[in-house]
């Protein structure tokens, strides 16, 4: 009986670090992607805004669609730093989680170094203490990008993030994924070795 009362709780806290944060009160599920996931990648690639890390002369571009006040975003955010000499990511800031989304995503796009300042609102989502404070006093042309990012997200039928779209590096595919992952997993959807 011990074991199964020590197994539950195992098992869940492992379903929440691959899941991802829905957009109603509800267990996230696999998104739903447009029927047309090349028409998909390319909307995101010309309508969204946000910041690149990694590899910025690679032709491997990966998008991700993240709240900022999303903890599944930040395991994403920490797994995918060793890929970083191999693959351009950008990290597109939405807004439906609570008040601070917008503000800490506006703050994220606007910063001089957004890798930076990403690590260190990560680690404070990962702690639990809220993240960076952002302040609520936010440019309209930033705030009008979150929208239109967040928009954009719910157009495909997504309903969670961190919601991952790339071409995969030896088919040319366009490859999904809703929820964070582990390193190796996010290396094989993309199709990359890990350096």
């Amino acid at each position: 009986m011990k074991m199964i009362k020590l197994a539950l709780p195992l098992a869940t806290a492992l379903l929440m670090v691959v899941a991802g944060c829905s957009q109603q009160d509800a267990p996230a599920k696999p998104a739903a992607t447009a029927s047309n996931p090349a028409q998909s990648y390319a909307d995101v690639a010309a309508k969204t805004k946000g910041f690149t890390v990694g590899a910025m002369m690679s032709a491997n571009t990966v998008y991700v669609l993240f709240d900022p006040q999303c903890p599944h975003c930040g395991h994403l955010w920490q797994q995918s730093q060793p890929l970083l000499k191999k693959v351009k990511f950008v990290w597109i800031p939405v807004s439906f989680i609570n008040a601070k989304s917008t503000p800490q995503g506006a703050a994220l796009l606007t910063a001089g170094n957004p890798a930076e300042l990403m690590t260190t609102h990560e680690t404070s989502i990962l702690a639990g203490t809220g993240g960076i404070a952002a302040s609520a006093s936010i440019p309209p042309e930033v705030e009008t990008a979150i929208k239109t990012n967040t928009q954009l997200l719910n157009s495909m039928g997504v309903e969670s993030v961190p919601y991952i779209m790339a071409k995969h590096a030896a088919s040319g595919q366009v490859v999904t994924n809703a929820g964070a992952m582990e390193t190796a997993a996010l290396a094989k959807l993309l199709g990359v070795e890990i350096p």
